[in-house]
């Protein structure tokens, strides 16, 4: 997509990026970022008041319905600016603010239907793919929990859901058995794995939905993809500045947040390893997650919250895992692959992660009783 802009010019994109431009006029738009969803854009305008700003046009294949993300981030943003006016914090603490356009709409449709925004750029801040060490883990964790905070006296019937089913465990089991029932797999000692340790958690799937409905974990607003790149760092004092890729925050449950964050923290050899045997889950790093998250989330947690962290962290590798193997079965449909078995190969990696989380679960759950 990012090509076929390139081939009409950036001369289109101009024009485009004009439309949000109220502070000045642009002088340049190059690509920007790593993420593989929207085609995204820095724009640089010749302002002194505003130097830069996002411009992305909307993957309008997974998020068919746009004027709802953009009615979510409206809502929220402005929530989340209110409440900082209010109560300061004594840090620098930022979020990305929905721009309009010169007719003050949230998006811009271009002469191909194709749907744009603007959103306020975070400067002098960078997002990193992998932890450093303790002290950077701590500073994801405060992230997430002010995140968390911030949004936490929002009533979650406020925001549409934007991606159904999205983190609802039993739903990708669900999913998962219909691939089984319907394909001839080829059995090889790592689907044999595979196959076994699905069938092995099958009840396991739906504790936290259970939880949910049993009025045990309470409904919130959640961020849906707090990988650790999605956290922006203040490039001179190195502390959490921002949490950005607000296109899946909905109502749902704060643990599958948590699960994430730490799943995708604490594995270092990271997702796409093949060298099954030494994937392992940090508890160093976990410590230091859970140590900024919970500083901050103290304010808005039940006892019934903690009670479900350690299920959490291992139901997400789970379910992570349960997701790419289902994927593989099914043909590789939904997520991209490099090569056949590539799938496959993810599949193993999250459950290796997950048997790591489970052969430490006493740890784990110390962790989380001493920071409490």
């Amino acid at each position: 997509m990012i090509k076929e802009l390139n081939r009409q010019g950036t001369e289109n994109l101009v024009a485009i990026a004009n439309q949000f431009a109220g502070l000045g006029k642009v002088t340049a738009t190059k690509a920007f970022g790593s993420g593989n969803i929207n085609d995204t854009f820095l724009v640089t305008l010749d302002s002194s008041k505003q130097q830069h700003f996002v411009l992305q046009r909307i993957n309008t294949q997974v998020f068919r319905q746009p004027k709802l993300i953009m009615q979510n981030m409206c809502i929220f943003t402005e929530h989340v600016r209110k409440r900082l006016q209010s109560t300061p914090l004594n840090r620098r603490w930022e979020i990305p603010q929905v721009l309009l356009t010169k007719n003050e709409q949230n998006h811009w449709r271009d002469a191909d239907g194709s749907f744009w925004r603007a959103i306020s750029f975070i400067e002098d801040s960078q997002s990193f793919d992998t932890m450093h060490d303790r002290s950077h883990a701590q500073e994801i964790g405060y992230a997430l929990g002010m995140f968390h905070n911030l949004i936490g006296d929002l009533p979650p019937e406020k925001l549409a859901d934007t991606l159904q089913g999205f983190h609802i465990t039993p739903l990708y089991l669900q999913q998962y058995n219909e691939a089984l029932a319907t394909t001839k797999v080829r059995k090889t000692p790592e689907v044999n794995y595979c196959l076994q340790f699905v069938s092995d958690r099958q009840t396991f799937a739906h504790i936290l939905e259970n939880a949910k409905t049993q009025g045990i974990l309470p409904l919130r607003l959640m961020h849906g993809d707090p990988k650790i790149n999605n956290v922006m760092f203040d490039t001179a004092t190195q502390q959490a500045v921002s949490v950005i890729d607000l296109d899946t925050v909905k109502p749902g449950l704060v643990h599958y947040d948590i699960g994430d964050c730490l799943r995708s923290g604490c594995n270092p050899v990271g997702e796409e390893t093949e060298n099954w045997e030494s994937v392992y889950f940090d508890t160093d790093l976990c410590q230091g997650i859970l140590a900024g998250y919970l500083g901050v989330a103290k304010a808005f947690l039940t006892e019934n919250d903690y009670a479900y962290i350690y299920d959490a962290i291992r139901l997400i590798a789970f379910e992570l895992g349960l997701r790419f193997f289902a994927d593989y079965l099914a043909g590789n449909v939904y997520f991209k692959v490099k090569h056949p078995e590539h799938n496959l190969a993810r599949a193993i990696v999250q459950f290796k992660l997950t048997e790591s989380i489970e052969s430490q679960e006493t740890q784990i759950r110390k962790i989380i009783k001493d920071i409490k």
